[in-house]
């Protein structure tokens, strides 16, 4: 079973994206949502069933805000990605999220083809940003090396961010996953690449236009 959880304090808005998450479905696999109005109800509902495949969280909350309880979900349950949702879309408010740890970020104008489609995507183990935001490499050469050696998109980020030059701990942040699942990471990628260490797998990825900016 699928569980999410939703953290928002308009019960409107709330009630209408558990109902949106409930379409992910399948005849193989239901979906269990469950909801929050606030930072402290959040974490005391998860402090009883921790069991979240992933949590939507707004930014902007009552009382302890949303980028607070962010942190704090990141030290409490730091296997869960979560996704954040906000009125609030600009740059710099994107990159505390993704900073302090997020998954991911959607504008709460976005569609709701555009949340189900973000919540797939960290399921499967990447990030999301909006389109103005993502942070990619020129598309060529991105396209050429996932192609030549078929790496999924969570890897291809990695392989980004090692190129930039930071280490599985920071890298983990950015994206939101563990440490440990950062290195399962880099092994596949040495891996596909045929490489043993960092330094040949940047030699490999500059060859195919793979820089950092």
């Amino acid at each position: 079973m699928l569980k999410l959880f939703v953290v928002e304090d308009h019960a409107l808005v709330r009630e209408g994206l558990m109902q949106a998450l409930q379409t992910l479905a399948g005849d193989d696999e239901p979906v269990e949502v469950r909801g929050a109005a606030s930072a402290d109800e959040a974490l005391a509902l998860l402090g009883e069933d921790a069991d979240v495949d992933l949590i939507l969280l707004d930014v902007m909350l009552p009382g302890t805000g949303g980028l607070a309880l962010l942190g704090a979900l990141r030290k409490r349950h730091p296997d869960v990605p979560v996704l954040m949702l906000s009125a609030l879309d600009d740059a710099e408010t994107v990159r505390r999220a993704m900073r302090q740890g997020a998954a991911g970020f959607v504008p709460k104008a976005s569609s709701t083809d555009t949340l189900l489609g973000a919540v797939r995507q960290v399921l499967a183990g990447d990030h999301y940003l909006p389109p103005q935001f993502a942070e990619a490499p020129p598309q060529r050469a991105r396209g050429n090396i996932q192609t030549r050696f078929h790496l999924t998109a969570a890897q291809m980020r990695v392989l980004e961010l090692l190129v930039e030059g930071k280490t599985n701990r920071e890298i983990g942040e950015v994206i939101g996953v563990t440490e440990g699942t950062v290195k399962i990471h880099v092994s596949a990628i040495f891996k596909a690449l045929g490489v043993s260490n960092r330094s040949q797998a940047l030699l490999v990825a500059g060859r195919y236009g793979l820089k950092a900016r």
